[in-house]
């Protein structure tokens, strides 16, 4: 690379990270928006959940994005990415605290769980995806707004956010 380095952008999370490289995704939004300034790196992996995220957690990296792989309900046999909401909270403090001590100049950006939309997961994936809800999936967003006031990180409510939206159930999918 010629010049100083770029500021970088990093897209840490589940599912909803990984694809929001796809045509008119979020993730490809922001990488549009900042391709003079910033590199948007794409750290997005599928099934993850915050105890994923614990086992490999990089520095350097600015916003956060778990909860919803957390939410789903558990699984008979233990399998599966849910994670019970004090270990989810617990899992994001520990994320937060140490991204915060990277550096003064690091700025943590922690994004809630999005409402589900229930009716397009179901038509989307079929009884692969049973069981995931907006009942389940709301403490997790709120158990994560309470967090970043407790450790003094910025915290986008994305689960309000979204359902202000004219027709937010047939024009988001998440």
């Amino acid at each position: 690379m010629v010049g100083p380095g770029r500021p970088q952008l990093v897209l840490f999370g589940s599912s909803i990270v990984q694809y929001s490289f796809s045509d008119g995704g979020w993730g490809a939004t922001l990488a549009n928006i900042y391709s003079r300034t910033a590199d948007v790196i794409l750290r997005g992996y599928a099934g993850w959940n915050s105890r994923s995220a614990l086992k490999v957690l990089e520095p350097s990296v600015p916003k956060v994005y778990f909860g919803g792989n957390d939410s789903v309900p558990p699984h008979p046999s233990g399998q599966g990415p849910h994670v019970p909401l004090s270990e989810f909270t617990e899992n994001m403090r520990k994320i937060g605290e140490h991204l915060l001590s990277l550096s003064d100049k690091t700025r943590v950006i922690f994004l809630t769980p999005p409402p589900m939309t229930e009716r397009q997961i179901q038509l989307v994936f079929g009884d692969a995806m049973r069981g995931r809800s907006n009942e389940l999936c709301r403490p997790y967003a709120e158990a994560l707004l309470n967090l970043c006031r407790e450790i003094n990180v910025k915290g986008i409510d994305l689960w309000n956010a979204i359902q202000q939206q004219d027709d937010w159930l047939n024009t988001c999918f998440t």
